[in-house]
């Protein structure tokens, strides 16, 4: 099958791609950096430009109940299930450019390409410009995508800000009826699919000199505090055999983790980044030693087998040196997996524009989480410089992005460039 565009038009629509995004850095409530969190006057603003840029493709648009952007491109029968298209417009503090951005805007693209052709699919093309997936401002992520999937939370409209700004009064400073959330919900009917393209912000793909690759699951993870309680004692007049450190029993275990992790599977990670000793002096043994547990996988079984092995590790570690063991989960998220169906549909189109697929999990959270929990969902990666994503060096290149969008097009399934007739209705 030849490609759905030529190179030039490929490379065009890369470059447009690209100017956006750097258009969209420049809205940023810090000057010097780019920061946009949900319902600032910047995010408003990014909503309307690409408001505009949607128009432009014969689409019609609307700011949904909780804030999202969204362009509707009709299908060949006005009222058809639509494919959803899109990622997130809001960032972290100091952000980069592309997380989030370059989805919505390849995602236009593939829009362009249909609107220059008169083409319409059977299904009608929705993109969506999500209106928080990073949680920056309130502490709570993905408010877009749960606000469509019917997932927001009663209390989350009294959550406030550092300056305490409550959700519900941002809404209606943004213009926006916190009594009507539930405006912004979609019917099971009205979406067939979810689609999101986004930078790896990881390595694997430069790794692999590879500019695209396909998502399988997007890791479940499990977080926790430890904690090994010994018995302090003077450094200098313990004997070694007779100690009860529980900073050696817990840098041990820091050891059984790195090792026991590794002989697992290669997408599952854990870290342990927090630790602190108690009393914390240069001549006294430590009492005590504090810990964070961080594991994510792309499998709830797996990671649930290695959290168990992992905590009995800890036990008989504990056991052995005369040091108590005990821990507390703080936090637990499923793994999400990605439709079956749609990452064959996105091999096959990764296959056609670059001769080779790699499959992997993605280690980040993504709107698709919420999305999940009501439709299909399917992901494209495309390389990052450096694995480098959440900081102003996030870079992606313009070759790649123009086989992101070559790629997307083949996935959403424009197969015959020859033009179509438009028919009457919404968005025509």
């Amino acid at each position: 099958m030849a490609m759905l565009l030529t190179p030039l038009e490929a490379e065009r629509a890369a470059a447009r791609v690209m100017a956006r995004c750097d258009e969209l850095a420049a809205i940023s409530s810090t000057p010097g950096q780019l920061t946009r969190v949900y319902l600032s006057p910047e995010h408003l603003r990014v909503n309307q430009l690409v408001g505009n840029w949607m128009r432009e493709l014969g689409m019609e648009v609307w700011q949904d109940g909780v804030g999202n952007i969204c362009g509707r491109y009709e299908g060949q029968q006005p009222a058809a299930p639509a494919l959803l298209l899109g990622s997130h417009l809001d960032t972290v503090r100091n952000a980069g450019r592309y997380d989030g951005m370059l989805g919505v805007l390849t995602a236009l693209e593939v829009v362009a390409l249909l609107h220059s052709r008169n083409r319409r699919l059977p299904q009608a093309i929705e993109v969506i410009g999500f209106a928080d997936e990073e949680g920056t401002r309130f502490g709570i992520t993905l408010l877009g995508s749960k606000g469509i999937t019917g997932q927001w939370a009663e209390d989350w409209l009294t959550c406030t800000d550092a300056e305490g700004i409550s959700v519900a009064e941002a809404m209606r400073d943004a213009g926006l009826d916190p009594a009507a959330v539930s405006s912004a919900e979609r019917a099971q009917g009205s979406i067939c699919a979810y689609l999101e393209l986004h930078i790896e912000q990881g390595p694997c793909l430069e790794a692999a000199d590879l500019a695209l690759g396909v998502v399988t699951a997007i890791n479940g993870a499990r977080r926790l505090n430890c904690t090994f309680t010994g018995h302090a004692g003077h450094a200098g007049t313990v004997p070694m055999g007779q100690r009860r450190d529980a900073l050696a029993a817990a840098a041990e275990w820091m050891v059984t983790v790195e090792r026991l992790t590794m002989e697992c599977d290669p997408h599952v990670v854990a870290t342990v980044g927090q630790i602190e000793s108690f009393p914390g002096a240069v001549n006294v043994i430590p009492g005590q030693a504090r810990l964070s547990l961080d594991i994510r996988g792309p499998q709830d079984e797996l990671l649930d087998a290695l959290l168990a092995d992992l905590l009995a590790q800890a036990l008989s570690i504990g056991a052995r040196r005369g040091v108590d063991f005990d821990s507390e989960e703080f936090y637990r998220i499923p793994a999400t997996a990605c439709d079956p169906q749609w990452q064959q549909r996105w091999h096959d189109a990764v296959m056609q524009v670059q001769g080779n697929c790699l499959m992997l999990p993605s280690g980040a959270g993504h709107d698709a989480i919420a999305i999940a929990a009501r439709w299909p969902v399917g992901m494209l990666f495309v390389r990052c410089e450096g694995g480098i994503s959440h900081h102003p060096n996030e870079a992606v290149a313009a070759g790649d992005v123009a086989l992101a969008i070559q790629a997307y097009c083949l996935a959403v399934g424009i197969t015959d460039p020859s033009p179509q007739p438009s028919p009457k209705g919404r968005g025509s």
